[in-house]
């Protein structure tokens, strides 16, 4: 399974989803987003089925950008039954972003 992608218009029915989301803020243009791509992509085919990994585009999607406060690039948020948990800013390690998944499931 690939990484969906979230967009302003879908992200509120992805909250509402009973399964973890973690959720990859980048853009086109950032070096270390284009550099976490692959990993988000791996963990979203890890996590097939018993969460959600999801990609949103900053520069088309700015208000959710705005309503996380979203101001480095990448950052990925973890949220559980709808509500935001935890926080990740920058490229880190694959082992990160596992083990803060795996809190969730």
């Amino acid at each position: 399974m690939k990484a969906i992608d979230v967009t302003d218009e879908n992200i509120n029915t992805i909250l509402s989803s009973q399964k973890p989301l973690l959720l990859d803020f980048s853009a086109e243009w950032c070096g270390p987003c284009k550099m976490m791509s692959p990993v988000v992509e791996l963990i979203a085919k890890e996590v097939d089925g018993k969460a959600i990994v999801g990609k949103l585009d900053i520069d088309s999607n700015p208000n959710t950008a705005a309503r996380f406060g979203i101001r480095n690039f990448p950052t990925f948020l973890f949220f559980k039954d709808g509500k935001l948990v935890d926080r990740v800013i920058g490229a880190v390690p694959k082992s990160v972003l596992d083990q803060k998944v795996k809190s969730l499931l």
